[in-house]
């Protein structure tokens, strides 16, 4: 009879095995969290892998306690299951019309079931399913923001609207608050940037302009107001603004 099924009906796992089974869920954690800690997500690297490693330390407990006395290991997994739920509502947010956190709540439970499994020693089936994970954020997340633009911008259900953003900075500080504003509108997928051009001030040779030509679906006053203030609020900026072109970027 295999010595570690002995050790576990006798209420005692072996010390080397539980090591390697909390070892695996932290690493495989800590490659789902690298990933979302690197795309500045709310949940990453310490998140993750903290979620992986509890639920494996249950599924441990689990395994633990039915050599004791005869449990059931399915019901503290099932436990998880809840458990996980909680935590993940706690990071869906309602923003007006738009929900957030979703993403970050789906990985979250991921996560527990990639713990979940090492905790079960099925390390193979945890390393595939944190593959899929880590698969559906790097590849398919480019794929949806293009089919999620593509479907708005190519349907014309609501018009186009475009705004033109002035960011004044010195000279020294252009390059890093250019690469800044360009960051901030590609990573909200509620604008599409169009051109980035620098003129020099009239009153001050030192200071330059920056005018961001941008466009959204529909007219989205609100959300221009919000990048603004998030402008202004960056070390260097001296100035923002912004003005409203209608549906053509000539104007």
């Amino acid at each position: 009879m295999n010595i570690q099924f002995l050790l576990i009906q006798t209420g005692y796992l072996d010390p080397v095995d539980f090591i390697t089974r909390i070892a695996i869920a932290f690493a495989l954690g800590l490659s789902i969290g690298a990933e979302r800690q690197w795309r500045d997500k709310s949940a990453g690297l310490r998140t993750n892998a903290l979620v992986s490693i509890g639920a494996a330390a249950y599924m441990l407990l689990s395994v633990y306690l039915y050599g004791a006395d005869g449990g059931d290991p399915g019901r503290i997994a099932a436990q998880i299951v809840t458990g996980i739920g909680f935590l993940g509502a706690g990071v869906i947010m309602k923003d007006g019309l738009t929900i957030r956190g979703l993403n970050t709540a789906a990985t979250i439970w991921c996560s527990a079931a990639v713990g979940t499994l090492c905790g079960m020693a099925l390390y193979i089936e945890a390393t595939i399913v944190t593959g899929a994970i880590l698969f559906t954020h790097i590849a398919m997340g480019p794929f949806s923001d293009w089919l999620g633009a593509l479907k708005s911008y190519k349907s014309r259900k609501v018009q186009e609207a475009f705004y033109l953003i002035k960011v004044a900075c010195k000279v020294e500080d252009e390059t890093d608050i250019r690469s800044h504003i360009v960051g901030q509108i590609e990573n909200r997928h509620t604008y599409l940037l169009r051109s980035v051009l620098r003129n020099v001030s009239v009153e001050n040779a030192n200071t330059v302009i920056l005018n961001v030509k941008l466009s959204t679906v529909g007219k989205s006053d609100d959300k221009i107001e919000e990048l603004i203030f998030e402008l202004t609020k960056v070390k260097h900026v001296q100035e923002a603004s912004w003005f409203y072109l209608g549906n053509s970027m000539e104007n």
